[in-house]
């Protein structure tokens, strides 16, 4: 089955989330959808539609994004169940670098200088 995003694949979240994630929330049904509201997230939040740009960007663009999306999804996989992890402390810690990379990435595709960084401009 493909995955339902542009931005990043349901391998990528997985991986992210660990070995410990419930395996309901990394399954591709449920991360499907959490790959469709991340990148309606990351597209408000730089206020650029990164979407309909997305076959015209340059590669490199191409991962920020994908880095952005999978850690964010992966923070959604983690909350949805920590129980499997070692402690709450382990899930916590791993939730708090997915989102300073989440908003690391946020940051860099705020800057207008990448939304112009594409092939075709």
């Amino acid at each position: 089955m493909a995955d339902a995003g542009k931005f990043t694949t349901t391998a990528a979240i997985t991986a992210k989330a660990g070995a410990n994630a419930n395996a309901t929330s990394v399954a591709a049904a449920w991360t499907d959808i959490q790959i469709l509201e991340c990148e309606a997230e990351i597209n408000c939040a730089t206020r650029y539609n990164w979407s309909d740009a997305y076959a015209a960007l340059n590669a490199d663009v191409k991962y920020i994004l994908s880095e952005a999306a999978s850690n964010l999804c992966a923070i959604y996989v983690i909350q949805y169940d920590m129980s499997g992890f070692s402690s709450r402390g382990e899930a916590e810690d791993m939730i708090n670098i997915l989102r300073d990379g989440y908003l690391r990435c946020i940051g860099i595709l705020r800057d207008i200088k990448t939304q112009t960084f594409m092939e075709n401009a």
